[in-house]
């Protein structure tokens, strides 16, 4: 036995639960099926009975909010009174609030009609003026609110003699609410467009004392299915007006007021006439049941469905049902949220591969470079111990033969000659060995080994010498190519300095600032203007040399003023430039 559908409950608003209470109690205490089926006969409220998304209903639940998920094309709200009650609302209107701030009546109507009859009564034309919603400045009081003035021109046709005017609430059946016509003027409008002559005029518009509201005035008349909703109201304060109204209450029939076709006035077809008269008026349906809405965008809303009575003025009974419309998931927090988690891993994976890749690069460069010193290693030692031997052994022995009385001097003088070609070939084999030795790798090497040789060279020619050197550091690390280009550089620079500067000094300075090793090489000889200098590919060589790992040469020189050489070297490019090229070398 169904007592109660208590799913309800929660959407409605306006009735009290106490009635709800009580008629349970009285279906408990013995009712059948059948009387319980009527406990709700005579109660007013309002139900949201169901919510369909796409034509898909919606679950509803006591007080929770209606979930319609993402993008729907069509939200369907139906409503009406609670179920078994033989209620029927006066007026109601609805609306989703977040949504719109007005509300919704439907598509009530009324109407102002002019008819026209012909000699034997019959009507032959009419022109209906339609009012819908409610009037401007309409607040539900015939007192306060204001008038609207209206003015409309007809044409009387042909074969017309007759004019009726009515004031009508037959629009759709369902129409309730209120109409209220005041001032009403008909007059045909002379040659100059101005009224003429008046043929009808509301007869509420004359003085008359003791006047009864509820009497038909004289030449009009009630009509309708139900005339009784025909009424005279008054209007407005300081002074109170009479008017003609129509109180429409009914959902099945409508009212009429109208002027009687017996004493109607008399029109000839062809004349215009004017009519002009104030309104006011509220309306609308009391049959709405339904409300639809497309393409909500994604928020929270709430719809809301009131009775009103036939003046707009709600009367308490109303029901609400939130909504929620979920964004798509694209738009959602959680969305973004993993984006943003997928992204932030993404690029660390990256940045530790990319990491992990320059890593492994730089062991494999590392491992060919330590395979590359050993061999260099392996090769120092090998001209060291063996070749650098063997010529040695061949130096003495000549040295020990040219010192032999046997031999003619002919032959002393060439054993001679092989001795110095030998010493000549040990230093040769001396400057290879420092060369490829990986051990050499640094400033400190390369300083000692260019002063050793600068000395060399000065104390064969009997060339005075002074160094100034500051302190080289064994770090960073250098290449065997870069300490090989700025010795074999200096040398020539010395070399030149000892051919051509007729000089009777050198001297060397040494000096290693923020990564950059400074070397110049200063003569008091001779001089020359570098921008004359054409022949000879020794100073072409030099500045060939270091920009090969990457340093620079500069020669300053005036005629009589001597000769100095800058050269200049940035330590970590240069390794890193013999670094790439071992690379390119190794692949």
């Amino acid at each position: 036995m169904e007592i109660l559908n208590l799913r309800f409950l929660p959407f409605l608003k306006g009735y009290r639960i106490f009635a709800a209470i009580l008629i349970f109690i009285t279906g408990m205490s013995g009712m059948d099926s059948s009387e319980a089926q009527t406990g709700f006969k005579g109660v007013k409220a309002l139900v949201i009975s169901s919510v369909r998304v796409d034509d898909k209903p919606l679950p509803l639940h006591a007080n929770q909010a209606v979930r319609a998920g993402a993008d729907p094309a069509t939200i369907t709200f139906n409503f009406g009174p609670i179920t078994n009650s033989d209620w029927a609302p006066n007026r109601l209107r609805y609306r989703l609030d977040g949504y719109e701030n007005a509300w919704h009546e439907g598509d009530a109507e009324m109407n102002f009609t002019v008819r026209f009859y012909n000699k034997t009564g019959d009507q032959i034309s009419q022109k209906p003026f339609n009012i819908t919603g409610s009037s401007t400045g309409w607040n539900g009081s015939l007192k306060n609110s204001p008038l609207t003035h209206r003015r409309e021109t007809v044409t009387v046709p042909l074969q017309a003699s007759k004019l009726m005017v009515v004031i009508s609430s037959a629009g759709p059946p369902a129409t309730e609410g209120v109409y209220v016509v005041a001032n009403l003027v008909v007059s045909e409008i002379e040659s100059n467009n101005l009224p003429g002559t008046v043929l009808l005029e509301s007869p509420l518009d004359q003085p008359r004392e003791n006047y009864n509201s509820a009497a038909v005035p004289n030449g009009w008349a009630r009509d309708g299915i139900d005339h009784s909703m025909a009424k005279i109201v008054n209007i407005g304060h300081d002074p109170v007006a009479r008017a003609f109204a129509i109180l429409d209450n009914d959902p099945i029939s409508h009212a009429e007021w109208r002027n009687s076709l017996g004493t109607a006035p008399q029109v000839t077809p062809g004349d215009k006439l004017v009519l002009e008269w104030n309104e006011m008026y509220s309306m609308g349906l009391s049959d709405i049941r339904a409300a639809a809405y497309e393409k909500l965008a994604p928020g929270t809303y709430t719809f809301q469905v009131q009775e009103i009575n036939i003046f707009g003025i709600p009367t308490g009974v109303e029901a609400s049902l939130k909504l929620v419309v979920s964004p798509p998931f694209w738009k959602t927090v959680w969305f973004w949220s993993i984006v943003s988690a997928a992204f932030v891993v993404a690029a660390i994976g990256l940045v530790r591969y990319l990491t992990w890749h320059k890593v492994r690069r730089e062991l494999l460069v590392l491992k060919s470079q330590q395979a590359l010193e050993q061999e260099r290693l392996r090769i120092a030692q090998d001209i060291h111990d063996d070749l650098g031997a063997r010529v040695t052994q061949i130096s003495l022995l000549s040295a020990m033969a040219q010192d032999n009385q046997e031999f003619s001097d002919k032959a002393r003088s060439e054993f001679a000659q092989v001795s110095q070609m030998s010493r000549d070939l040990v230093a040769a084999l001396y400057e290879t060995v420092w060369a490829v030795n990986p051990e050499n790798d640094n400033l400190d090497a390369m300083g000692n080994y260019i002063c050793q040789m600068v000395t060399l060279l000065c104390e064969r020619s009997q060339l005075c010498c002074r160094f100034y050197v500051s302190d080289l550091p064994k770090n960073p690390q250098i290449s065997s190519q870069t300490r090989h280009n700025f010795s074999m550089v200096v040398k020539e620079s010395v070399h030149n300095v000892i051919k051509h500067a007729r000089a009777s000094e050198v001297v060397i300075r040494v000096e290693f600032i923020e990564e950059v090793l400074r070397i110049s090489v200063s003569d008091n000889g001779c001089g020359f203007r570098p921008s004359e200098q054409t022949s000879g590919n020794g100073l072409i060589n030099m500045r060939r040399r270091l920009e090969d790992i990457g340093g620079t040469c500069l020669i300053e020189s005036e005629p009589g003023k001597g000769t100095t050489i800058h050269l200049r070297l940035t330590v970590g490019q240069s390794l890193a430039h013999s670094v790439f090229k071992d690379g390119l070398h190794t692949n």
